[in-house]
């Protein structure tokens, strides 16, 4: 009876975090207290113990980094220097935003398609790029890096792994889902881009588009689902955009536009360029990334020491980095994380990780996952299904009979690929940023989207990842 309470009670906090704006995190902590100590017998001592201390410097940590990298103008740099190598074809922005989105959040910014979607939904407007192909272009790549070794996704599964006493590979949880998005996004290119292929006279410049478009990262923070009702700026003369993450059919209101970033600024930042402080900076997260994914430093303490560093160099300059904190991913995934820890203890992740490896076959198993995770998270919290899924598929891992880092990989990309969706953080920055005269009809045309993504992705993941790598 204990393990069948535990799981309702999983299934009821899933719920009602993605179907109303309730941060999932605090039910889940609600839950580890009520099944935890009440139920299972364990002390309070023992469930403050299950708090995930090291995951909670790791998403603080990076988080941090990046605000500080943020607020210094060391990404706008880098992001408008980018932008002056597409004076060319068409399919140069194209493949650019795919690039530097990747690059984005390869560096930890879970902000990325908020940075760069109010730059590059006017430019396919302007120069006739399909938006669908142009957005969804912006969001593989950033997804595609979602588990750079600095990102929270990362983080988090890396860590996860190695608190299961599994071992672990950074670089290939990293390199495997970038590819496999990489796959799609060319696959969506050959579809809807060969005619940017096609010989024309029509070129990108960029110097006019700034005229127009001075935002480079305005937008607000975006939560994720089963957090805070999520609001998505829009540049000058768009409408903002809102939507409540996971709520049945998509939940949208307009509000009054909202001022893009000042032109003054980023003139400011282009003209002083790499700074001494922007290099420190630049050089900090390169550390990071290079020292978490090569020589296996704890990202947490090393974000955490490199951001302290910073802020001490320049404390009233970084002071608006602490607000770039996502505080409500924090409590999502240290609540998760706890709650799981009580399930561990309690028995019920052991009795639901054997009745996952009694269907038979392992590698149909690990499909049924991958499809699972997909379709869960084009709903739901893509990093809160990990820290349901994930623990019980060990038992499965166990076994042997499926590569262990293919397998994570598969089900991380799964997982995450599908917040294209314009029901996810990401689909609804490309959608309030989308230049189009049928808002609705492109809403349709990203949930169609979507539909292709979780049909696709789960079977592409197993044929290319689980299979090559498993007995």
């Amino acid at each position: 009876m204990l393990y069948f309470i535990s799981i309702a009670a999983l299934i009821a906090l899933f719920a009602i975090g993605t179907m109303t704006p309730i941060n999932m995190g605090v039910l889940a902590f609600a839950a580890a207290f009520v099944i935890g100590g009440w139920l299972s017998g364990l002390s309070m001592d023992d469930i403050f113990g299950f708090f995930p201390g090291s995951i909670f410097t790791i998403i603080v940590g990076i988080t941090l980094l990046f605000g500080i990298a943020r607020v210094n103008g060391t990404v706008d740099l880098i992001v408008a220097g980018a932008l002056k190598l597409v004076r060319g074809k068409r399919w140069a922005i194209v493949w650019l935003m795919f690039f530097l989105g990747a690059g984005l959040m390869t560096m930890g910014s879970v902000l990325a398609v908020g940075m760069l979607a109010p730059i590059a939904m006017p430019i396919a407007k302007r120069y006739k790029i399909d938006p669908l192909l142009m957005g969804m272009m912006i969001s593989h790549g950033v997804l595609g890096a979602a588990f750079s070794p600095i990102t929270v996704y990362g983080a988090f599964t890396n860590g996860w792994l190695q608190s299961a006493g599994l071992p672990t590979n950074p670089l290939a949880l990293y390199v495997i889902p970038l590819g496999l998005s990489f796959v799609l996004a060319l696959g969506l290119f050959l579809v809807r881009g060969r005619d940017l292929l096609c010989t024309d006279d029509q070129t990108i410049d960029v110097d006019d588009l700034a005229a127009d478009n001075p935002t480079i990262a305005g937008s607000p923070t975006p939560q994720p689902r089963g957090g805070d009702l999520v609001t998505t700026g829009a540049n000058t003369g768009q409408h903002g955009t809102s939507a409540r993450h996971g709520a049945g059919p998509m939940v949208l209101t307009t509000e009054s536009p909202q001022p893009g970033r000042e032109p003054d600024r980023l003139e400011e930042i282009e003209s002083t360029g790499f700074t001494p402080l922007r290099v420190l900076t630049l050089l900090g997260m390169v550390a990071l990334l290079i020292g978490s994914a090569v020589f296996q430093i704890d990202v947490g303490v090393c974000s955490m020491v490199i951001a302290a560093i910073l802020l001490v160099l320049a404390p009233n300059k970084h002071k608006p980095a602490v607000n770039n904190v996502t505080w409500s991913a924090v409590l999502l995934v240290c609540g998760m994380l706890t709650y799981m820890s009580v399930l561990k203890a309690n028995g019920t992740l052991e009795f639901l990780g054997d009745a996952a490896a009694s269907l038979g076959s392992p590698l149909l198993t690990a499909l049924i996952l991958c499809y699972a995770v997909a379709a869960v998270s084009a709903v739901g919290s893509s990093i809160g299904t990990l820290g349901i899924v994930l623990p019980l598929a060990a038992p499965l891992l166990m076994m042997g009979e499926v590569g262990l880092i293919g397998f994570v990989a598969a089900v991380s990309f799964s997982a995450v690929i599908v917040d294209v969706s314009p029901l996810s953080s990401n689909g609804v920055m490309v959608l309030a940023n989308a230049q189009v005269p049928d808002r609705d009809k492109f809403q349709r045309s990203l949930f169609k989207y979507t539909g292709y993504v979780v049909l696709v992705a789960p079977i592409l993941a197993w044929l290319l990842v689980v299979l090559p790598t498993s007995v």
